[in-house]
């Protein structure tokens, strides 16, 4: 599913326009990026949490070379599924 077709499908299931839909998607992903962004989360029971995961700094290699390198930290967004969400899928 593409964001079209879940702009679509919530104004379908909540009974807005597309338009509407598609403002409200936007809020919801403008907010919880501000959050995450902050080094916040947004937990929403019954569905999951979003958080962010600190990557510490760690060597690797160049795989054409093999030449070691310096990997920097780094902070990268995750999600984690909650139990109804887990259960649904499961069901």
């Amino acid at each position: 599913m593409n964001k079209t077709e879940l702009v679509a499908a919530m104004a379908d299931q909540a009974g807005l326009s597309k338009k509407d839909a598609e403002k409200a998607l936007k809020a919801f992903t403008d907010v919880v990026a501000e959050e995450l962004k902050k080094d916040g989360k947004v937990q929403l029971v019954g569905f999951g949490t979003f958080e962010v995961s600190k990557r510490a700094a760690r060597e690797g290699r160049n795989p054409q070379t093999g030449a070691t390198m310096a990997i920097a930290a780094s902070k990268a967004p995750k999600f984690k599924a909650g139990k109804a969400l887990k259960d649904m899928i499961n069901a």
